[in-house]
């Protein structure tokens, strides 16, 4: 197994959250499934910080 380090940025519109929900359009089971398709390995873990500066006062 490797390690792979993605820095991404993204609109969540249309997507159900980012923690993987079985049935439901989510970030993490699309980034999962993109990896595993190019890398071909079948074991995924994923780990996933945050930064907004705008996290109370942004609208």
């Amino acid at each position: 197994m490797r390690n792979i380090k993605l820095t991404i940025e993204y609109d969540g519109s249309g997507f159900n959250g980012w923690q993987k929900q079985k049935d439901k359009l989510n970030i993490q089971g699309t980034i999962e499934e993109v990896i595993k398709s190019i890398t071909k390995e079948e074991s995924i873990e994923l780990n996933a910080s945050r930064k907004n500066r705008c996290r109370r006062s942004c609208i």
